[in-house]
């Protein structure tokens, strides 16, 4: 379908359905898989270090919602909230988008949901990292080790383990959910975690290189604009694509990704939820991300949040996620 848009560019990329399914990552650089499974161990080497400074009304009656104050493997702080229900039938770990979210979580599907403000960002600005998106997406883009998606994804895995901590009864049902900035860090970040059974990736950022010969009005515009000046980068940024860690997921995982959007490249988005292996996909099409919802991506919601309701409470979420597909 035709969606009518003033934008100066085609959120389209010109692609069709057919040719988005069939995009292909890059090779990812040797040593890839090393490199994330050292930044997972650093993160796991420290025992959770963290505070509540309080706790904050709910808006469901039983639930409880604690806000905390978190340090990570190096030493960087940063803000998160827990949402507790008066039953609660295991975790979520909730990625945030790319801006200043306050707002703290609330309960999902009747789990314990753990929202954290990634480092710089939200209730986690700080002095030192930029707040503004399109300047944050490039902070420390000089190499692999000081880039800020290292640091971004160890705050996720810090999170899960802080969740872990405060409520060890979620261990068993751990999940993730995320969308744009958090769907893409979905997928550098669990391939690595075993302790998460099942996730949903929403209009995921962060993927092939491909997403840089298409203007966008989002956090990947800022990049696309860095590598023409900086060729170099491509190099660094290789590291962090997401399309080449997807990979390796194997958990169930509804993944969505959108043929029109202005904001989230549709040729990095199908990079990304194309490599994760389709044993472990499901996977939904949108007309239209990051743009007012159409009558069809209305319905697909609800198939979504139906999907979520049924894998994130299965004790086998396999045959859950099997079952659904066999629909």
């Amino acid at each position: 379908m035709t969606i009518q848009h003033d934008f100066p560019f085609d959120p389209t990329n010109g692609y069709t359905l057919d040719r988005l399914r069939a995009i292909r990552g890059p090779e990812e650089p040797e040593g890839f898989r090393e490199f994330w499974e050292e930044n997972y161990r650093l993160v796991m080497s420290m025992k959770p270090t963290w505070f509540i400074e309080r706790e904050l009304w709910s808006p469901n009656p039983g639930e409880r919602i604690y806000r905390l104050r978190v340090k990570n493997w190096d030493n960087t702080e940063f803000v998160m909230t827990v949402a507790r229900p008066e039953k609660s039938c295991g975790g979520l770990v909730v990625g945030q988008g790319y801006g200043n979210p306050a707002t703290p979580a609330v309960s999902r599907n009747g789990l314990t949901t753990a929202f954290a403000c990634v480092r710089g960002l939200g209730l986690s600005q700080c002095k030192d990292i930029p707040w503004d998106p399109m300047k944050h997406v490039l902070h420390g883009i000089e190499s692999k080790e000081t880039y800020i998606l290292r640091g971004v994804i160890a705050d996720q895995w810090m999170t899960a383990s802080v969740l872990l901590d405060m409520f060890p009864d979620t261990a068993d049902n751990l999940n993730y959910s995320g969308g744009s900035m958090g769907g893409g860090m979905g997928a550098l970040l669990l391939p690595w975690d075993k302790r998460f059974k099942s996730a949903y990736l929403n209009v995921p950022t962060f993927g092939a290189e491909i997403r840089f010969d298409y203007q966008s009005n989002g956090s990947g515009e800022a990049c696309r604009q860095y590598v023409l000046e900086h060729p170099e980068a491509r190099k660094v940024l290789a590291w962090f694509d997401a399309s080449a860690s997807a990979k390796y997921i194997r958990i169930p995982v509804c993944a969505a990704a959108a043929v029109f959007d202005p904001v989230v490249a549709p040729v990095g988005q199908f990079s990304v939820v194309n490599a994760i292996p389709e044993k472990y996909r499901t996977l939904f099409v949108r007309d239209a991300g990051h743009f007012p919802a159409i009558e069809h991506d209305s319905k697909l919601n609800e198939q979504v949040l139906a999907w979520c309701e049924k894998v994130f409470t299965a004790e086998d979420k396999t045959a859950a996620a099997a079952a659904w597909n066999m629909k």
